[in-house]
């Protein structure tokens, strides 16, 4: 069964729903773009993954590679490592914000995301093997998903992560034999009985912990090694037969030595159980939480057997996705409740607001940021446990869980911050680096010199489902102050005749501030 592609009218409205969904905080310039684009034209522009550069040192105590130079192929220093450790996980940590920050029309940082979201590894203990997990997930951010599996399985912060290094046959270490198939792969579907599960058995785990004994993790944080590698050493490994149960068709894995794990890989995807457990998270993630019986025949179905006939590559499914009539209903606008990362750069990429970022000013901003989005419950590089943030995976509230009192409070919070107040600056130097570019912004609308105007564009921008006429009047008022709209168009005139002129900028700033706060604040801009 194909899913049905969308032949409705690409309007502005369609175009922004498909930039919420793929970018962190579209512009009102891009959904112009993407409209004029047509759909398919910009589907192949956001399936480009753009290069990204390395992190650089930042700190004084990287003392092995100058300001600016990147750390990632480097010795650690002989004396005082856990300092380069810290300062290089600090530079690390501003090099994945920035990235959000500066991303390009590209779906790229919400694919990483996504993976990181799917596997969880938390920062390892040299800093150079995190920056290549990372570079792992970028650089197959839409490859092939089986592959992806083989690499991650012996990717040293994997490895390290789930104690996958200590795992010999003397000691059977079970913690990645389980998340393999609990939660990257298969799944465990519907439980039978007493540790038997639809697609494997308590039993599974631990024959398939002998499959991945023998690898090791080294060159961690060493004074003579530019990397962290990982290392095979045949005799640690469990070179005994290993029988599956009959949840994975009786499957006797012979000894394969360094093969022998991606021999059990293959094996795991020669039903079509991870094909269907991707393709779920793959729906929750762009479309919706909910999948109901006609979804998952409509729509989740064929993905799986359109991910089975490319050999398990994932472009084609993200396309199909995107590009389908049910990706697009109206029904589907609105559902997801952005994580934080999403709340703060559509406040930010949105309004063209570029980071007042240097190598030098970083520690103060990024602190608050990262601190920020923790405490509204997304730490970018720690997710909470092995599966990952739970408003992807606890049923029945899903995103909704980014929502309580507190969190609301904190979204609230930065929003005023923003838009408002001061609060941002630097202690070295009194720069502010989180600002809002409030007139540019609204010079960047369609006629910013129309109150009425600037609401409907700003509406279209932020709100996937529109604002009511008593909403949109309400904005209009704190825009123009309540005053004729005719007096919002000669405010705005006078400060294009006169740019210069502080008191004109600051009373056009803060009404444009104001207005922005306002919305930021409404339900309606809580989703995507």
């Amino acid at each position: 069964m194909a899913l049905e592609a969308f032949s409705g009218s690409w309007d502005e409205q369609v175009a922004a729903h498909l930039l919420r969904r793929t970018l962190f905080g579209p512009t009102f310039n891009q959904i112009q773009y993407a409209k004029q684009k047509g759909l398919e034209a910009v589907i192949d522009e956001l399936l480009i993954l753009p290069v990204t550069t390395p992190p650089v040192s930042i700190s004084d105590k990287e003392t092995v590679v100058s300001l600016g130079e990147t750390w990632v192929n480097s010795i650690f220093p002989a004396i005082n490592p856990q300092e380069a450790e810290n300062a290089r996980n600090e530079s690390l940590s501003g090099w994945g914000i920035k990235n959000i920050s500066n991303e390009t029309f590209s779906i790229h940082e919400k694919m990483t995301l996504f993976w990181q979201n799917h596997f969880a590894v938390e920062y390892s203990s040299d800093a150079r093997a995190t920056y290549f997990y990372f570079k792992l997930l970028r650089d197959n951010s839409l490859g092939n998903f089986k592959d992806l599996i083989k690499k991650i399985t012996i990717e040293p912060s994997m490895l390290q992560f789930l104690n996958g290094n200590s795992n010999t046959k003397n000691s059977p270490n079970e913690n990645y034999s389980r998340e393999l198939l609990e939660l990257f792969t298969v799944g465990k579907g519907e439980q039978v009985g007493e540790g038997d599960y639809t697609n494997y058995t308590e039993a599974d785990i631990k024959e398939a912990a002998k499959i991945l004994t023998g690898w090791r993790v080294d060159g961690i944080q060493s004074n003579t090694s530019t990397s962290v590698y990982a290392t095979f050493i045949p005799s640690k490994h469990e070179t005994s037969t290993k029988t599956l149960s009959n949840r994975l068709g009786n499957k006797v894995i012979v000894n394969a030595n360094e093969n022998e794990f991606a021999n059990y890989i293959d094996l795991l995807f020669e039903t079509d159980h991870a094909a269907q457990f991707i393709c779920k998270k793959m729906y929750r993630w762009f479309v919706n939480y909910d999948i109901t019986t006609s979804v998952q025949t409509t729509v989740i179905n064929p993905l799986v057997q359109l991910l089975i006939a490319n050999n398990y590559d994932t472009k084609p499914v993200v396309r199909a996705l995107l590009t389908s009539a049910h990706f697009y209903d109206v029904s589907n606008r609105g559902t997801i409740i952005k994580n934080p990362l999403e709340l703060v750069f559509s406040m930010l990429n949105s309004t063209g607001s570029q980071l007042n970022y240097t190598t030098q000013i970083n520690y103060d901003f990024y602190g608050q940021l990262g601190g920020i989005c923790a405490v509204m419950g997304m730490n970018y590089f720690r997710p909470p446990n092995v599966g990952g943030w739970p408003a992807y995976y606890q049923a029945p509230n899903y995103s909704r869980l980014w929502i309580n009192s507190s969190y609301l409070n904190l979204r609230f919070i930065i929003s005023s911050a923003l838009t408002l107040t001061d609060q941002f600056k630097s202690k070295v130097d009194n720069t502010k680096y989180w600002q809002i570019a409030l007139i540019p912004f609204i010079q960047g609308l369609s006629s910013p010199s129309d109150p009425v105007q600037v609401i409907d564009d700003l509406a279209l921008l932020y709100c996937p489902k529109g604002l009511t006429l008593e909403e949109k009047t309400k904005l209009k008022m704190i825009l123009t102050n309540g005053l004729p709209d005719f007096e919002w168009t000669k405010q705005y005139s006078q400060y294009l005749n006169n740019p210069t002129d502080d008191t004109m900028k600051k009373a056009l700033m803060f009404r444009v501030g104001l207005t922005l706060d306002t919305l930021f604040k409404l339900p309606e801009f809580q989703t995507i």
